[in-house]
């Protein structure tokens, strides 16, 4: 696998994002930055962003590493709107995108790696052109559609809710 130490941590920390935020979407729905997993998913994303940025198997910069800056920008306007804006029914909608997209972007380069090296010896997938990790991919995105949809609902619903 070869991976090096910051490799390893930013994988480390990478792993315990995505669960981070599996578990706010299972709990609240979206990832919320009031809960502990939300709190998670911010710094723990942050901090594998900035990781990344120091990884790279095929030397220099590559598209990787504009989604890492992508990606912080992301997280950091979805903590300016939820603790800016917190009386905003608009700003929570801009939140939840920001930080849906952030965790559907944080995939496309997990996927792309985790698939051309596991399993170890035989990975699932060639290269990064391999149908497997587009097929996934696409997957994703219609997950990520379908998701965003809902949490576009249950947060209208929320704001009508709220200014009633």
């Amino acid at each position: 696998m070869g991976l090096s130490n910051l490799g390893i941590f930013h994988t480390v920390i990478g792993i315990a994002v995505i669960v981070a935020a599996i578990v706010g979407f299972v709990k609240y729905g979206k990832i919320y930055l009031g809960a502990l997993s939300g709190k998670i998913y911010f710094y723990g994303t942050l901090v594998t962003s900035l990781t990344s940025l120091g990884i790279s198997k095929h030397g220099g910069l590559n598209a990787g590493h504009a989604f890492s800056v992508f990606i912080m920008f992301l997280v950091v306007e979805a903590y300016f709107l939820y603790s800016k804006k917190k009386s905003s029914g608009r700003a929570r909608h801009f939140e939840n995108f920001c930080l849906s997209f952030s965790f559907f972007l944080s995939l496309v380069p997990t996927v792309n790696e985790t698939f051309t090296r596991v399993p170890i010896g035989h990975p699932l997938a060639k290269d990064s052109s391999d149908p497997i990790i587009g097929k996934t991919l696409l997957v994703l995105l219609v997950l990520f559609i379908a998701g965003f949809v809902y949490q576009f609902r249950k947060q209208k619903k929320s704001n009508s809710t709220v200014a009633v």
